[in-house]
């Protein structure tokens, strides 16, 4: 009853500061220029603050591991999933200030990755060390996953919000004491930011912001399922991310099948492509919410022994690989958002950006501060 009381406690508080905090955050990055300027190859045309994700972080931190403390349920697995997530939060600000080569954030992330797997534990899929091995990969695609997947008025932070929520619902009993309170906090303080992320956006996560966000739900995620053996263990994971693993699954095999790099930035994820088809950005997010949460409920189906997990991977596998092949008949954008020239009968910029709003994740520049003739961010 009183784990029940902390939870709900940690949310509500999260929920206050994440609503609070991200306005004099903004304030702050519009005074600094730290904000995401418009481009080409980018569908807002504004320069839109960074820095979001930092309001969401000091929240999920600020109200998690005070009301953990209070309980007295705080666990040293949590101070090291705080750890790692305070490192990816850093990480993700240092490269929307300045940023870094892939290969440096990829060793940041699998050092993180592994520490908390090695001292929270992990599913026993194979009973040996390939299990470590996996979890690890799997947090760090994750993390990855959830800054590819920021790139729409507030998808990532909705997502979160859908996810976390299952997650408290679904955390093993047996799981590390407070696991359930930092996830309750994460997903109460995105509730907060979407005051101000919601279309049309006032403020971005930023890479601080969609690193955090993904780095603390896997790992949650890992160390909530530590010791379940079988398929049980990975079905639950997967199936709760199963959004993420979309987008980020049809926009490598995009970028493949059209010889582009892979980790360059573009309006190919499915929130664009849904856009192409005459979604407005408020329905493309709760389209994306609904698959979510049929992710998430099949899930804990799993998790209570009511779904059989191979039937649920399968069925999951099957609906994911009819979707992305839907999808990828979509374009995956027009010759104007990628810096086409604009010829007679091909779309204007403000019709590309209109077709397709924020693209966070599409070739983020090297320099903050907004070049002279730029518009400055709203007040």
């Amino acid at each position: 009853m009183y784990a029940t009381i902390s939870t709900a406690g940690a949310g509500g508080a999260a929920l206050l500061l994440g609503l609070l905090l991200t306005e004099p955050l903004r304030r702050f990055a519009v005074r600094h220029g730290i904000t995401d300027r418009p481009s080409a190859r980018k569908a807002h045309t504004r320069p839109t603050p960074y820095l979001g994700g930092v309001a969401v972080a000091v929240a999920t931190f600020a109200a998690g591991a005070a009301a953990a403390l209070a309980g007295g349920v705080f666990d040293p697995v949590v101070g090291v999933l705080l750890g790692g997530a305070a490192v990816m939060c850093v990480l993700g600000l240092i490269d929307d200030l300045r940023p870094l080569g892939p290969m440096v954030r990829l060793c940041v992330e699998v050092l993180s990755a592994a520490v908390v797997v090695s001292v929270g534990g992990h599913p026993d899929l194979f009973g040996n060390t390939i299990d470590a091995v996996l979890s690890i990969v799997w947090i760090v695609f994750v993390t990855n996953a959830f800054n590819l997947l920021d790139n729409m008025d507030g998808a990532a932070s909705s997502l979160c919000v859908v996810i976390g929520g299952f997650v408290c619902l679904t955390a093993p009993a047996g799981g590390p004491d407070g696991v359930g309170v930092l996830v309750a906090a994460l997903a109460c303080a995105c509730l907060g930011f979407l005051f101000h992320n919601r279309h049309p956006a006032r403020i971005f996560l930023g890479d601080a912001g969609s690193l955090f966000l993904g780095f603390t739900l896997a790992s949650a995620l890992v160390v909530l399922h530590d010791d379940v053996e079988g398929l049980s263990g990975p079905a639950g994971l997967l199936l709760a991310t199963v959004v993420p693993t979309l987008d980020t699954t049809l926009v490598m095999l995009s970028r493949y099948r059209e010889s582009k790099p892979l980790l360059q930035g573009g309006t190919d994820h499915i929130a664009h492509r849904l856009r192409r088809l005459g979604l407005t950005v408020p329905q493309v997010v709760r389209y994306l919410a609904l698959l979510a949460v049929a992710g998430c409920l099949s899930g804990m189906l799993v998790t209570h022994g009511l779904l059989p997990p191979g039937t649920a991977l399968a069925a999951a596998g099957a609906v994911g690989v009819g979707a992305v092949a839907l999808l990828l008949r979509i374009p995956a954008a027009t010759a104007a958002s990628e810096g086409g020239a604009v010829t007679a009968g091909t779309p204007s910029k403000d019709a590309a950006r209109a077709a397709v709003p924020h693209s966070r994740e599409a070739n983020k520049g090297t320099a903050l501060s907004p070049t002279a003739g730029v518009p400055a961010a709203p007040q």
